[in-house]
């Protein structure tokens, strides 16, 4: 009934912040603390807790510090910068929306970082945070067990730890002794979740520029899985087919999303995360592969594959999917292909036509001119640089 619904919603949500999983919001926060652009141990602190007003007050007082100092965000975000917050991503299974994020950040500080690096450094990081969704608890316990310092203790040989940071000391000042105070949260190094990063990026002839998926957070049986493709051409041909009783799925099907990009939706909408079919979850399926080109909220689950590069709607290869067709998805390998014949791929690509993009002036149109693929940062191709750009004159 209403009440006891009311009662499930203030049990959930029962004071302001973000979300209380490791969402985006989270995530990010732990990167700009491993970026070194905040104070040591700031992204843990709770919402609602006192030591935030401490916090605020502190920073204030190194902003004023800072200019007289002359320390600016250009000295502080170097290439050993983001690779700590990279490995800090991976080690706390963190959400997918932060590779886009950070490629955006590394494109404006003049940093080069790809895909390719996340991969690699999530291959090397071990998952250590038992923090929804990809483990058992919460943000709050996450803060209790000891934060973001606890954890990166834990792994000090894999960080930049004389990397300068906004508070005027390396990275690793102070993190050696930093406690762990419950090890079901933040788990030890020789018992990891699982040996690598919560995070994995996929190539192959589905998405040459790349993939991602969160791979701890799916079901271990469709880590290595390959199944006929359901697609769908658009949000609002999903929105009209999912459900219908008599769509061709099943536990085996593989779920495609089209025109969900960047430029396809337009903006890249947190519409990855592709629900189950009706018909299914009534007989017991819980997670089954899904395909998109969109993003997905950092609270999401499940075998996922998201931000395939380039978009179906600049023609890339995951426009030419059809339904039936076989694709394969091969996590440990990480593949992602379409198991189509080349020839058969060759006529369809010269038989496809853009969609429209109904903005012809504005905002969105400037969008379309000048946006990045997904595997580039999604950022304004203007913005990029490494150069300082100076201030107007004011006369």
């Amino acid at each position: 009934d209403e009440c006891s619904w009311r009662e499930l919603e203030d049990g959930i949500a029962r004071s302001y912040g973000t979300c209380m999983t490791m969402g985006t919001a989270s995530t990010m926060a732990a990167a700009v603390d491993a970026l070194g652009l905040s104070l040591p141990g700031a992204s843990s602190i709770l919402a609602a807790d006192s030591r935030h007003s401490h916090l605020a007050t502190a920073t204030g007082r190194r902003i004023v510090e800072m200019v007289w100092e002359d320390l600016k965000p250009r000295d502080v975000l170097t290439d050993d910068a983001f690779e700590n917050a990279v490995t800090v991503v991976m080690a706390l299974g963190g959400s997918t929306n932060a590779i886009i994020h950070l490629i955006a950040m590394a494109g404006r500080a003049g940093v080069p970082l790809d895909i390719d690096r996340f991969d690699a450094l999530s291959r090397r990081t071990p998952f250590l945070a038992n923090v929804r969704p990809s483990g058992q608890y919460l943000m709050e316990d996450f803060f209790y067990a000891g934060g973001l310092r606890a954890l990166m203790s834990r792994i000090p040989d894999l960080l930049h730890t004389e990397a300068p940071t906004v508070s005027g000391t390396p990275l690793g000042a102070g993190l050696d002794g930093v406690p762990v105070v419950n090890e079901q949260v933040i788990v030890p190094r020789d018992r990891p979740i699982n040996p690598e990063g919560g995070l994995a990026v996929l190539r192959g002839n589905l998405a040459p520029d790349g993939a991602v998926i969160k791979h701890t957070a799916m079901e271990p049986r469709l880590l290595k899985h390959q199944g006929p493709a359901i697609v769908f051409r658009d949000y609002n041909d999903l929105e009209r087919r999912m459900d219908d009783p008599d769509l061709p799925a099943t536990q085996d099907s593989v779920l495609v999303l089209q025109n969900a990009g960047p430029l396809g939706a337009p903006g890249m909408p947190e519409w990855g995360m592709l629900p189950i079919p009706k018909k299914l979850l009534q007989k017991g399926v819980r997670d089954m592969v899904r395909i998109s080109d969109a993003r997905m909220s950092g609270t999401s689950y499940g075998a996922c594959v998201l931000h395939v590069a380039p978009e179906s709607f600049v023609g890339g290869p995951l426009a030419l999917v059809r339904d039936g067709d076989i694709v394969a998805l091969d996590v440990p390998g990480r593949r992602l292909t379409l198991q189509v014949p080349e020839e058969e791929l060759g006529q369809r690509r010269a038989a496809w036509r853009p969609r429209e993009l109904p903005y012809p002036r504005g905002w969105v149109a400037l969008w379309a001119r000048h946006v990045r693929q997904a595997d580039k940062g999604c950022d304004f191709d203007f913005l990029e640089g490494t150069a300082p750009i100076p201030e107007p004159e004011i006369h």
